[in-house]
């Protein structure tokens, strides 16, 4: 049995979403990746992510997706939901629809193009967490929000009721000890949302990983973690040195578009749809995409 911090740590995966050739939810491809990740014992899934295309799915759609997760799993695996939005007002309403359902936690991403200043971060989170019993995992991804939430507000955050841990996505590793340093509570959860530097993360003190490199290599990514929290870093190198070129080329092109591709050829899923703005990989990127899948032996 998983206990509540096993939950977050190890190899969570940042599921897609499975779409149809219209767009629409293919919840037939969505039960088969749930049941993927539970025959591979897969810590959690964070549904409806960055990964999961929140940011083009309305919030119905939204909510749908997630509780859909939630049914699929079955209490197999614990389903993270992601909540996040640029107003504090739709974000609070996004984690009360979860209200009273199997969600373990809710991973609110920095809210994105209103670029608030460190203390607007603050007040931002400070109010989710107050409006809810939920635990809220922060998630600081600069590259796409427009505004990083930094370290010492990251600190502030760590003493308020119900705020757990953060997604740190910047693949800036210094981070871990920045965070470290400030914060008391052992308890506050690091978790890396970089896969490419989420190995030496997890040797600095993460818990582990919120994985799109896991959306594919599941096993083994599974694995690569599992040795990492035993201290066989070692043995976990000479694994991640053959998932580096998956890391790496899974972002060739914005996440989820490399990610869904790999997903359709692996057969996890039956069409690589996207939601405009997003397109589907471009062709002189696949065979990239490809030799990273062939690389790690997925192929």
């Amino acid at each position: 049995m998983l206990t509540k911090t096993d939950v977050f740590s190890g190899c969570i995966v940042a599921l897609v979403t499975p779409m149809d050739n219209k767009g629409r939810l293919d919840e037939i491809s969505l039960k088969k990746l749930v049941d993927h990740h539970v025959e591979r014992k897969t810590q959690a899934i964070v549904s409806v992510g960055t990964t999961g295309e929140s940011a083009t799915l309305n919030h119905d759609e939204h909510v749908y997706v997630v509780l859909k997760t939630l049914e699929f799993a079955s209490g197999r695996i614990p389903v993270i939901a992601g909540t996040g939005a640029n107003s504090t007002d739709e974000a609070i309403s996004l984690t009360q629809h979860f209200h009273n359902t199997a969600v373990a936690a809710c991973l609110t991403v920095t809210p994105y193009y209103n670029r608030p200043t460190q203390e607007g971060l603050y007040q931002h989170f400070k109010a989710i967490a107050e409006s809810t019993e939920l635990p809220q995992i922060l998630y600081n991804v600069p590259s796409r929000t427009g505004c990083d939430l930094l370290p010492p507000t990251v600190a502030r955050l760590s003493k308020i009721k119900h705020i757990i841990g953060i997604k740190e996505a910047t693949g800036d590793l210094n981070r871990v000890r920045e965070i470290q340093s400030l914060i008391c509570d052992e308890k506050f959860i690091l978790l890396s949302g970089d896969d490419a530097t989420g190995l030496d993360f997890m040797e600095l003190g993460g818990k582990g990983i919120i994985s799109v490199t896991a959306n594919v290599a599941t096993a083994k990514m599974n694995d690569l973690c599992a040795l990492a929290q035993e201290g066989f870093f070692s043995q976990a190198r000479i694994l991640n040195q053959k998932l580096l070129p998956l890391h790496h080329h899974l972002f060739i092109e914005p996440n989820p578009i490399p990610v869904k591709w790999a997903c359709y050829k692996l057969q996890l899923i039956t069409t690589d749809t996207l939601r405009l703005p997003m397109t589907r990989l471009v062709e002189s990127a696949k065979p990239k995409v490809m030799a990273a899948l062939k690389s790690a032996g997925l192929l």
